[in-house]
């Protein structure tokens, strides 16, 4: 890495950053350095959460002390080389979705926004492969990079007291899926049956930073036969 700083979060955390921009190849060294930590993974080593840009690293302070998690952290972002390409991280996850109707109430006008139709808004949504960039807002809401640069659209100009779970939505340049009901204001152009967190699951979110995702268009038939196996 040719720059970073290294800033306490808490007294049991360090905070990486690797830059200030959202940025694909940026958050693909984000996500190689995770990787790396994780593999490393001394016994003092709590958790990794990475970010666009940057990269939480909880550690344990009874086992170790702050400033020697500092000097260990330092010396392995050194060692990686910005010349080389990031490695690939995570798994390649198929997400079936429904597009328009109910379930995307926002297609429609999005498309026409566009100058397209929603046959070609939804085509092109899912023909496009994208990558976790972080999980934030909620628990298990996935903000993902790869959207095709002429698909962007603004939030609503009034957030949504409920968006429904599963649903799927753009804003700005950028994808992402509600794992949960709760208000909103991405543009919403479909949604998917599956329960993307379980708070009793293991890893609770089905989704992690780093993993690929492509979009699977379905129909209602499909999409009830999924909603009702994911109970």
């Amino acid at each position: 890495m040719k720059a970073f700083d290294i800033e306490a979060l808490a007294d049991d955390a360090w905070l990486l950053r690797l830059g200030d921009s959202l940025n694909e190849d940026l958050n693909a060294q984000v996500h190689a350095l995770a990787a790396r930590i994780a593999a490393d993974a001394p016994d003092w080593l709590r958790d990794v959460v990475p970010a666009y840009a940057s990269l939480a690293v909880f550690f344990e302070p009874r086992l170790v002390p702050a400033e020697q998690v500092h000097a260990w952290l330092r010396r392995l972002v050194a060692m990686e080389n910005d010349d080389s390409p990031a490695a690939a991280v995570g798994r390649r996850v198929e997400i079936p979705v429904i597009y328009g109707s109910e379930y995307g109430p926002d297609l429609a006008a999005a498309a026409d926004e566009l100058g397209i139709t929603p046959e070609q808004l939804a085509a092109r949504h899912a023909g496009s492969d994208y990558t976790v960039a972080m999980i934030g807002f909620a628990p298990g809401f996935p903000y993902l990079f790869g959207l095709d640069p002429a698909l962007a659209l603004p939030r609503l100009p009034t957030p949504r007291v409920r968006v429904p779970a599963g649903s799927v939505g753009v804003a700005g340049g950028q994808t992402g899926i509600y794992p949960r009901e709760s208000p909103g204001g991405w543009r919403l152009l479909g949604r998917t049956p599956l329960r993307l967190f379980d708070p009793h699951g293991t890893p609770p979110s089905v989704l992690q930073p780093g993993d690929r995702v492509r979009f699977v268009a379905i129909d209602a038939a499909e999409y009830a036969g999924l909603a009702g196996s994911d109970r």
